[in-house]
């Protein structure tokens, strides 16, 4: 899955601006989450596991959002209809988010693109990158809700190969705390940094 076959996919445009967010308060989210290199490790292992798992976990993702009509809303027209067309272009960029969170470094063009995550959430740029018209906005509470069923449902796929308790532990943890970031950042243009 490279990057020119997804449209809407920009985590190497150089044009994205840079994020609000500073390398050094990157530095303190990840020390507050106590995200370490043992858990960036993980993270590496984890798509080794996962790599090949990607369609699967989505399906299991997508049952989920599909099975509850105040999730599924957001991927609607205001009317209720389900817009087959937008659940069909984020796909492809949520499976690549999966591969982006276990192996890309967290450095600056990372931080770029999770402002970018962040803002579609948000009036400024939901619905633009895929041209649907939805509603304008998936609240904050949806965005940090969802922190738990993205981390509770990836861990079946990572026991899947018959890795210890031990590392599928690490694995899970690393990923928790991988997931809990990025939503934390995505979180930032829901408000002033003032708050």
């Amino acid at each position: 899955m490279s990057a020119p076959e997804i449209p809407g996919y920009r985590f190497d445009d150089a044009d994205l601006p840079k994020s609000p967010v500073t390398p050094q308060e990157l530095d303190f989210l990840k020390t507050t989450l106590l995200f370490t290199e043992a858990d960036e490790l993980a993270l590496r292992q984890t798509w080794e596991i996962l790599r090949d798992q990607v369609e699967p976990i989505l399906d299991v993702w997508y049952g989920f959002v599909g099975s509850h009509p105040h999730l599924v809303a957001y991927f609607s027209t205001p009317e209720g209809e389900p817009i087959a067309g937008y659940l069909a272009g984020v796909r492809p960029r949520f499976g690549k988010w999966i591969e982006d969170t276990c192996t890309r470094p967290y450095d600056e063009t990372w931080l770029a693109y999770q402002e970018e995550i962040g803002l579609r959430h948000t009036p400024a740029k939901k619905n633009l990158t895929d041209g649907a018209r939805s509603l304008p906005h998936i609240p904050l509470r949806y965005l940090i809700a969802f922190i738990y069923p993205i981390t509770a449902t990836i861990r079946p796929f990572l026991a899947a190969q018959g890795h210890d308790q031990e590392q599928v532990d690490a694995m899970h943890q690393a990923w928790f705390k991988a997931v809990t970031l990025q939503v934390t950042l995505w979180t930032r243009p829901y408000g002033p940094d003032t708050w």
